[in-house]
């Protein structure tokens, strides 16, 4: 069970980004300030997990020092500040769909990323290599088939929607200018080079900053810091700010509890163990999870497209999975294999240092 522990943690939060989408999309129509929706998560996220990191990692943390403040900045301008205001404003100027085709850049540009700046081994002539191209190439190839290929109908979703909303006929559809889809995809590309970036950064500063609950306050409070800043020229309407018993508040405090607070610490402790290919590969489950959410509880269709880019997708991240699994293994057989000759060397040295002393002659041999 210890083996599965990462796969079920990124499938976890594969989820509570699937509910995350739904919320921000309609939370968004319903007037949610990009800006502020980011400071105030980031608050509640700081205040919830502080004390925790403050009483647990007190003896794990490492000091503070200006090389640490500085790099947990930049992962927070990458990460929560950068990634989420020019994603929201992408949506307002193109679709949800559009949006969700984009979002295959993440796995191959931070694979890509990974392999060149050395964080990922790629053999291509090895099996292991050749698995880890094709699940990548499976993963982009099924999420576009899964947005896009709109064929016969194969399932339905319940005949009455389980969730009313305003609009609800426009969910999935944030509302925006055809003029603008340029700019808006634009945007969206800019918001996962970002957070590509993000994954690759959090591996490396994980390993100079090796505790995960402290490392998420500190990087919740610099988002909090740098939108607040943004704030001043974007959201100077005190209205903005204005907190009411709706839609808008259980967003903002879904994403500060799950998908800041929690997703947070559970992508920085399975990228400090498995590294940030691992956590990007699991990114096209979202888009079969919100499908999935969307036919349950607006009643909309599951199109036999859907199904075939769904299982593309399974297979490409086994693919990627398998490979990475037998990258760990390799790895580990080789540090096996190396402590073995430093064994053996060690022994030789120590026979060869070993003095034996002949009984008759009295004399050392």
């Amino acid at each position: 069970m210890e083996g599965c522990t990462h796969y079920l943690a990124m499938v976890l939060v594969q989820l509570i980004y699937g509910g995350s989408d739904v919320l921000i999309k309609l939370s968004l129509q319903d007037g949610l300030n990009p800006i502020v929706f980011v400071v105030y998560r980031h608050v509640l996220a700081m205040v919830l997990i502080g004390p925790f990191a403050y009483v647990l990692e007190r003896k794990q943390r490492p000091s503070f020092s200006i090389s640490a403040a500085a790099n947990i900045f930049l992962l927070a301008l990458l990460g929560p500040t950068i990634f989420v205001n020019v994603y929201c404003a992408g949506l307002t100027y193109t679709s949800a769909t559009v949006a969700s085709a984009l979002s295959n850049v993440i796995p191959p540009l931070t694979f890509l990323t990974a392999v060149l700046l050395g964080m990922e081994k790629l053999k291509i002539r090895s099996a292991r290599g050749q698995a880890k191209v094709a699940g990548t190439i499976f993963c982009i190839g099924g999420s576009l088939i899964f947005t896009f290929w709109k064929g016969g109908y194969l399932l339905k979703g319940v005949e009455k929607t389980l969730i009313n909303v305003h609009n609800a006929e426009e969910y999935g559809k944030i509302k925006h200018v055809q003029e603008n889809w340029i700019k808006g995809s634009a945007l969206l590309l800019m918001s996962y080079t970002a957070w590509s970036a993000w994954l690759i950064l959090q591996a490396a500063v994980s390993k100079v900053y090796p505790a995960p609950l402290s490392l998420t306050t500190l990087m919740c409070f610099f988002a909090s810091l740098q939108s607040s800043f943004l704030a001043l020229f974007f959201a100077r309407n005190p209205s903005s700010w204005r907190l009411e018993w709706n839609l808008q508040l259980l967003t903002i405090v879904y994403f500060g509890v799950l998908t800041t607070a929690l997703v947070y610490y559970l992508q920085a402790w399975c990228i400090s163990h498995k590294g940030p290919v691992f956590a990007a590969m699991f990114s096209p489950l979202q888009a079969i999870i919100v499908a999935v959410f969307s036919a349950i509880a607006f009643a909309e269709r599951l199109h036999f497209g859907s199904l075939i880019g769904a299982l593309l997708i399974i297979v490409g991240l086994y693919c990627v999975l398998w490979g990475k699994r037998k990258d760990t293994l390799v790895a580990e057989h080789g540090e096996i294999e190396k402590v073995t000759l430093d064994d053996i060397k060690v022994l030789e040295i120590s026979m060869n240092d070993i003095s034996v002393v002949n009984p008759v002659t009295r004399e050392e041999t």
